[in-house]
């Protein structure tokens, strides 16, 4: 391994280490909150992701408006933020419709004023099985 690879991993390893985590098991056919607080109201950007969708997004939240351009078929009109004002950091999703096609691990992560950087703030490891 490079040095060049050994940092990257490490960089990533810290940041993973710094979220936080959860894993939840939602019942097929109805609606979850995945749950997310930044720590402070100076939000420009909310974007929610999935490790397996590359480029598309969930769901992305910038200027009090939905941005629909780059987010995956699938989650178009399912999703919303729990709060669209973001009171108290508040940028949890929900996830309308739940269906075993939505498991997978989502990230949070908010782009703040003061800092102008993103900052990924929670992992969450959703599980919705097969209905019966």
């Amino acid at each position: 391994m490079s040095a060049g690879t050994a940092s990257l991993c490490l960089t990533l390893m810290l940041v993973f280490v710094c979220a936080d985590q959860k894993t939840i098991t939602a019942v097929p056919g109805q609606d979850v909150t995945l749950t997310c607080r930044a720590p402070n109201n100076n939000i420009i950007v909310v974007k929610w992701s999935r490790a397996d969708l590359e480029e598309e997004n969930v769901l992305l939240y910038l200027d009090g408006h939905f941005d629909s351009a780059k987010q995956h078929p699938s989650f178009k009109d399912r999703v919303d933020l729990q709060d669209r004002q973001m009171k108290d950091g508040d940028v949890s999703l929900i996830l309308k419709d739940a269906y075993t096609a939505d498991s997978g691990t989502y990230m949070c992560r908010v782009f703040m004023e003061e800092t102008r950087s993103w900052e990924l703030i929670s992992i969450i490891y959703l599980s919705v099985p097969p209905g019966e």
